[in-house]
């Protein structure tokens, strides 16, 4: 297996961790990255927030003095406002490389044109993708994507050769399509087509890999460069310690008992509350990680009620003291999908988007939400 090559950097092992909004700020990544090598990216935030310099965008994109190598995801869908702000970011100085989101399948950002729905329109795409390399310096862009808007309007071979044709450094590709959203199975063949149909530049599996096995299984299938890790990382940030065995081709797999759990939880909700600066806040943002870190493990209900619902750090230890820390890993009942598991009923769309592939017209300025995430 080899190093994951992004330009000028070197990324062992070929590990990515997807950015995801409200999970991958900088605590959670601390705790990832203690457990193995590999890129962490920062929750994506929009183009025009960073450069309208918006106060809670620029607190997003801080990274730990010893994050190796700092990456950010941008969302735009303006060629001119995405170059200006990869340039800002390369300019100041405010991470090592830059990922480029279209592959977000939410309402709020399809409906205006971004994210998943955006490819559809290859012009466009290609604006933005040369835009963003133009300005980038000597930073990588990459790009990761899905599949398409649905089984009829696929565009990931096409947007795979633009990003190639535009010198994108790497395509990051989810097997599903935009309609599917988090349900269903990941096509991992399709992951399969797209590196053969994009040789000069690194391809990236991204898909229900819920296990470092998963993930081994997904390059032995589809011959991709890399993987990229989303929801199997939640509730488990010793993943990425799998994933460096794995990489190295050691059969070792981390099986924490409820009481080594229960401990990373604690310093979870406490990297938090030094980032946050505000306790409650810190240990509110904490409940969603609750239910993702006890799956699997036998734990009453009023238990984990108390623990989803602390509102203090003193709260959330003293539940954390009544779990029983003897209790060992559930060995196979574990690796299974975390987080939003259903698909839609349609894609929202603007008015007309599917008339015309070759469009060129930017999509309307309120199209880049004023504050990040989706």
């Amino acid at each position: 297996m080899e190093s994951l090559k992004l330009g000028s950097l070197e990324v062992w092992p070929p590990v990515v961790l997807a950015p995801m909004a409200g999970i991958t700020n900088a605590p959670f990544r601390t705790l990832c990255r203690e457990q193995g090598g590999g890129l962490f990216v920062c929750e994506m935030i929009t183009t025009r927030a960073l450069v309208e310099r918006n106060a809670k965008t620029l607190k997003m994109i801080r990274f730990a003095p010893e994050e190796k190598f700092r990456s950010i995801q941008l969302y735009g869908v303006d060629p001119v406002t995405v170059g200006r702000a990869v340039r800002m970011v390369a300019e100041e100085g405010l991470a090592d490389h830059v990922d480029l989101n279209f592959g977000c399948p939410v309402p709020k950002v399809t409906r205006r044109g971004g994210g998943s729905a955006l490819p559809y329109k290859r012009n466009l795409l290609r604006a933005i993708l040369r835009e963003a390399v133009r300005n980038a310096g000597t930073l990588p862009v990459t790009m990761k994507m899905r599949k398409g808007i649905d089984d009829d309007h696929l565009t990931y071979l096409d947007a795979g050769r633009i990003a190639a044709e535009e010198g994108v450094a790497a395509i990051a590709l989810h097997g599903r399509t935009a309609i599917q959203h988090y349900g269903g199975t990941a096509d991992w063949e399709a992951i399969a087509r797209l590196k053969e149909a994009v040789t000069e530049i690194p391809v990236l599996g991204n898909g229900d890999i819920w296990s470092a096995d998963d993930a081994l299984r997904m390059m032995e299938s589809t011959g991709c460069d890399g993987v990229v890790v989303g929801r199997g990382c939640l509730g488990r940030p010793w993943l990425f310690r799998d994933l460096a065995a794995v990489c190295e081709g050691s059969a070792e797999r981390a099986r924490p008992s409820l009481g080594e759990v229960a401990a990373t939880m604690d310093r979870h909700a406490t990297l938090l509350t030094e980032s946050f600066g505000s306790e409650q806040h810190a240990v509110t943002d904490f409940r969603k990680h609750v239910g993702w870190y006890l799956k699997g493990f036998v734990v009453g209900a009023e238990l984990r009620r108390r623990l989803a619902t602390s509102n203090t750090l003193a709260e959330l230890r003293e539940g954390l003291a009544e779990l029983d820390a003897a209790q060992p890993w559930p060995d196979g009942v574990v690796d299974t999908p975390r987080g939003k598991t259903h698909a839609r009923d349609r894609v929202h769309l603007p008015a007309g988007w599917l008339d015309d592939p070759y469009d060129l017209a930017v999509p309307c300025a309120d199209a880049e939400l004023d504050t990040s995430g989706g």
